[in-house]
């Protein structure tokens, strides 16, 4: 088999590559493009799961970043095992054509319980104290020492949160690196992310987008530049693109004010009451899953969500595979934001009441995605020695809250999830390989390309699909 990379880019777009990208600007001048229409929603969990499985998200099943865990009635965000992706995955197709065949997962999704052969993904350490400490998994487990006794411990609060930075993403190539060294895996899949924070954050439009691109265009050249003196075939990608935005929109607290949600008050905050509410909405960026457990009530929360404005669609039943979403896991509606809109999970009416991770970076406890974490409050005059008083007291053995996020949603400029109307801003697929490549494809075409660059025939793929 051919030795193969896959560079996921995160946020780029055949619009972001030009004169801030002077490496892939040249490199991609001799390699074929596509655009990749991307799944729906386009979040990272669904769109890496569509590539690596060949599936849509109604029969691989993941319909977001995470979703409503109805036998336990809680929402659950950012789960790491890989066994709830139903379907077999690209590396498992694979090694059925060729049994020494590897694969080396440096930081894509759903990374544990998993075939592959050696795997990183960041996993900090939760302590019985109440404190959080960087840290990632591997495997095998020995891996992990290996590469932070080389780089450093796997620098987490630069990987999200208001920290975020290059140095996560250049941590994950060195690592990819070592890694490369020490098995030379045929495949090897490289997760960047370090475009999505800003992206996010001021919006692709803002000129100081500008020092993302270059600090990413040189870790993508290292890479490309590591692997192809290996002999290896490289393809970047990406997962989305993000477009500028300037209206968030507040789906629960619709929901709460016309009674659908509940409550319970701790300590003077509010809590979503998830089994109790009505309904209540999963939010993901530009797309949400809203919950209805009284199916009764599906048309007239449709009917009253249609209304809100920022709501391009509102779907139901059979309409959800518009994007090939109809999964069990899927919420009884699923709520498409207009181009320039995205949802928040806010569903407290009194920021007086919001509950206490609201204000911190805790991606485990919101019930939806919360993209303000990469802020520290403006409101805060002296945020430095803040943080530094409360990562002391940490330190000694105190319990404090990291409470330093804003409440304000309007500070988010980019977003993505829905399909952009201008497909320059569609994911992008970047290639040298020797084959003939439309200019459009689908998501779930990813996964027969990965396939091909490992030289592996479309018959043998048919074949092995089949069994």
């Amino acid at each position: 088999m051919q030795k193969t990379v896959v560079l996921n880019v995160v946020g780029l777009t055949k619009s972001l590559i030009g004169k801030h990208t002077p490496f892939l600007a040249k490199w991609s001048e001799q390699a074929k493009q596509a655009n990749i229409k991307p799944a729906i929603p386009a979040v990272t969990c669904t769109v890496q799961s569509t590539y690596l499985t060949g599936k849509w998200p109604q029969e691989h099943g993941i319909v977001a970043n995470g979703w409503y865990f109805r036998d336990e009635d809680e929402v659950k965000l950012w789960r790491q095992s890989n066994k709830l992706v139903q379907a077999p995955k690209v590396w498992d197709v694979a090694r059925a054509a060729n049994p020494n065949f590897t694969v080396a997962n440096m930081g894509w999704w759903y990374n544990m319980n998993t075939t592959a052969d050696y795997t990183l993904t960041p996993r900090p350490q939760y302590l019985a104290d109440g404190r959080k400490l960087p840290d990632c998994y591997t495997q095998p487990a020995d891996l992990r020492d290996t590469l932070q006794a080389k780089l450093g411990t796997f620098p987490l609060f630069n990987y999200w949160g208001p920290k975020t930075s290059i140095k996560s993403s250049k941590w994950i190539a060195d690592a990819s690196k070592i890694t490369d060294d020490l098995y030379n895996p045929t495949l090897t899949l490289i997760y960047l992310p370090h475009l999505d924070y800003n992206l996010q954050r001021l919006g692709p439009s803002d000129p100081r987008i500008a020092k993302d691109l270059q600090e990413v265009d040189a870790v993508v050249g290292d890479l490309i530049t590591f692997y192809e003196a290996k002999g290896a075939q490289v393809m970047v990608l990406s997962e989305y693109g993000i477009t500028d935005v300037n209206q968030p929109v507040h789906l629960n607290r619709v929901l709460r004010e016309h009674g659908y949600i509940e409550v319970r008050e701790e300590r003077g905050t509010e809590l979503l009451d998830t089994a109790m509410s009505t309904a209540f909405a999963l939010a993901d960026h530009q797309v949400a899953h809203v919950y209805i457990h009284e199916k009764s009530k599906i048309a007239e929360v449709k009917a009253l969500l249609q209304q809100q404005d920022g709501v391009a669609q509102v779907l139901a039943g059979e309409e959800r595979n518009k994007y090939n979403l109809a999964h069990e896991r899927c919420g009884e509606l699923v709520v498409i934001a207009k181009a320039n809109a995205w949802f928040t999970y806010y569903f407290w009416l009194d920021d007086k009441k919001a509950p206490d991770y609201a204000r911190m970076v805790d991606i485990h406890k919101k019930p939806g995605y919360d993209p303000v974490e990469m802020f520290i409050d403006p409101k805060i005059k002296f945020p430095v020695p803040l943080v530094v008083g409360k990562l002391l007291k940490k330190k000694l053995g105190f319990r404090t809250l990291m409470n330093i996020i804003p409440l304000d949603a309007t500070l988010i400029k980019g977003s993505h999830g829905a399909l952009p109307e201008d497909k320059n801003e569609w994911p992008v697929l970047l290639t040298k390989y020797q084959q003939e490549l439309p200019s459009e494809i689908q998501a779930v075409d990813v996964f027969d390309l990965i396939l091909s660059h490992l030289q592996l025939s479309q018959q043998k793929q048919r074949d092995l699909a089949e069994v």
